[in-house]
């Protein structure tokens, strides 16, 4: 079957202006171009199109989509598989979260009692299971199985004091990022202060801090997209900023 871009928009849900959108970009082409000058999709299309709102749904920035379905090793059936399995992870946190707030409801009607760490275990657990879809794969490589490990456990099993704590850090952390950049020198006071910052706030996560491991994070924020898409979200550059204030910091950057 074939559809216009305004069937095909009313189809999908979106607009016509996304589709005229996703042309220009050259994320999804029509199959062909009537003597009207119409956009033609085919089914070729609808499939890339639903790969394209798979991807949108689970949060893939568009350009990082982009390359993702016009590669020329691009397999939608493994594209499929690894959907299906990332709205598994999905649906386990919102279970998780759905069964607390059920215990909380029966605690505060007086059928059940709860002590407050069970009051957050679904919101960090909830983070943990994200953390591990979106990065596990990266940071179990580069910092093994074991270590990952420790670090959700240690943050699983984070008191309300010290989450409260580890949130002001990073929420300091950002503030004095962003003064530090604006300065724009790594090595100055305020850049350091951000690196200590964000040094404390990883002991919150980390079984152990190395210097090395600290540094070789800092790089990660710049060599992987989504980190470094993170970070750079206020400010371009922010990233490589970051890294290079750690890198003077743990002495990485002699």
């Amino acid at each position: 079957m074939e559809y216009t871009v305004q069937k095909l928009g009313r189809l999908a849900g979106i607009s016509t202006r996304t589709l005229r959108y996703y042309d220009q970009i050259g994320i999804l082409k029509p199959a062909r171009i009537n003597s009207s000058g119409y956009r033609i999709y085919g089914q070729a299309e609808v499939d890339r199109l639903q790969q394209i709102l798979f991807f949108r749904e689970l949060g893939f920035p568009l350009e990082r989509v982009r390359e993702v379905v016009t590669a020329p090793s691009f397999d939608s059936a493994e594209a499929l598989r690894t959907h299906y399995a990332q709205l598994l992870d999905r649906r386990r946190q919102l279970d998780t979260l759905i069964a607390n707030v059920e215990q909380t409801i029966s605690a505060a009607e007086g059928r059940t009692t709860m002590t407050d760490q069970q009051k957050f275990e679904g919101f960090k657990q909830k983070m943990v299971e994200g953390n591990e879809d979106k990065y596990g794969e990266e940071i179990r490589r580069k910092y093994g199985n074991e270590a990952i490990d420790k670090s959700n456990q240690k943050f699983m099993n984070m008191t309300q004091e010290e989450h409260a704590e580890v949130t002001r850090l990073a929420e300091e952390l950002t503030v004095t990022l962003a003064e530090a950049f604006k300065e724009g020198d790594p090595a100055g006071g305020l850049a350091q202060k951000a690196a200590d910052l964000h040094k404390q706030w990883l002991t919150f996560y980390w079984s152990n801090y190395s210097k090395e491991a600290h540094a070789g994070l800092a790089q990660m924020y710049v060599d992987d997209e989504r980190f470094k898409a993170h970070y750079d979200a206020a400010q371009p550059g922010t990233a490589e900023f970051l890294r290079d204030a750690i890198h003077i910091y743990t002495g990485a950057g002699k």
